[in-house]
This record gives C-alpha cells, structure tokens and sequence, in this order.
C-alpha cells in the first residue's frame, strides 16, 4: 500500500495532481484575500473591525497559515522538479521559442514566477504580518509602508506577477485534474483571465490608494 501511495504521488501524474489541488487552494485563498483587501475602501474604522473579528479566531487563523505554508512547500518543492525532470528530458534548449502547443508567456514563466512569488510572500509576511503583532493599527501599517513609492513600485510588480501566475495556473489545474473537457475549457480559461485581472486591479489599487 505505502509502495503504490508513494509511486503514485512521485509519478510525473502525480506531482502534478497535487500542483493543481496546493494551487486552487492558493487560488481560493487569493480571492479570500481580494474580499479582505476590499474591506480597506471601507475606511479604517470598519476595517479595523473586520480585522479584529477574524483575529478573534486564532485557531482558525494559524490552521490556514500552517496549510498554506505545506501547501506551498508541497506546491514548489514538485514545481521544481518538475521542472528539473523537463529540463533534463531536453537539454538543449531551442535557439527559437514558439508559441505553439498553447505555449504562453505566463505558461513559460511559470517556474521562475512561482519562485519570485515564494519571496514576495516571505517579505509581505515580514512587513505586514509580523509587523501586526507589534503595532494596533494594521491600517496605519499599511498606510506607512505604502507612503514609499520604491515599496509601491515592487508591490504593484508582484501583483502582476502573480496575476501572471494564477492566469496560467487556474485553467491548467483542471487540465492537470483531467477536467479539460473541450465544451467547459474555453470557458475556464477565460474565467482565469477575468480572474487574474481583477485580482491585478484590486491588490494593485491598494498601494496607489493609500500613496495618494
């Protein structure tokens, strides 16, 4: 049993079954976090609220926090070898890239988006969540971290990096799935697109509106 689970999850299938169930986690996640961010339009007060009642949570809170962290671990750490394993399959890179094959930007960057999405998580948790221990307010924590223009700069590039990354990552997960029925895949994948661009609009206002 133990040899047939362990084959099965270290299988090229199987890495990437567990890619794309850590990888709709983190979407849901993302769209939690764009609600939550939404709260901030709402003034400080409200948001200061908002921020207390989930906090009044913590056992819930640190359960999330602890299944995103294996969950990344989980989603990287097969991401890169996957990765690895393609690389050595071909190891002769072509002296033209093509676009063909449903061959993308976002689909090509994947490996190095999903590693600059891996650091910015650790600095935003450095600068927002850490942080919020040590002060009240997380509205005024917000509102001085965004009042560097530097900090906006690389905070509105990381949204689109990760709106690069989740437009790509959403529709392939349920191809990984094997849920890529030809009727619905359109339709996925636009719903990625739609999905990725909100996302950019919403997290990347968010700096801009409190810089100004």
């Amino acid at each position: 049993m133990n040899n047939w689970f362990t084959r099965v999850v270290f299988s090229s299938i199987g890495k990437k079954l567990i890619m794309a169930i850590t990888g709709l986690f983190f979407c849901i996640f993302m769209l939690i976090h764009i609600i939550d961010n939404m709260m901030i339009y709402r003034g400080k007060t409200v948001f200061e609220s908002y921020v207390r009642s989930l906090h009044s949570f913590p056992l819930l809170i640190s359960s999330v926090e602890i299944g995103l962290i294996i969950f990344a671990f989980l989603h990287i750490g097969f991401g890169m070898i996957l990765f690895y394993e393609n690389w050595r399959a071909r190891p002769i890179n072509y002296k033209l890239i093509k676009g063909a094959g449903g061959k993308t930007l976002s689909s090509r960057l994947m490996p190095y988006t999903g590693l600059y999405i891996l650091a910015f998580v650790i600095i935003h948790l450095i600068n927002f969540r850490f942080a919020e221990q040590k002060t009240e307010s997380i509205y005024d924590l917000l509102n001085i971290a965004f009042s560097n223009p530097l900090y906006v700069a690389f905070y509105l590039f990381s949204v689109i990096v990760v709106a690069l990354h989740i437009r790509h990552g959403f529709w392939s997960a349920f191809q990984s799935l094997g849920l890529n029925h030809s009727k619905y895949m359109p339709l996925i994948e636009r719903i990625s697109l739609v999905f990725a661009i909100i996302l950019a609009i919403i997290l990347g206002s968010v700096p801009i509106y409190f810089y100004l």
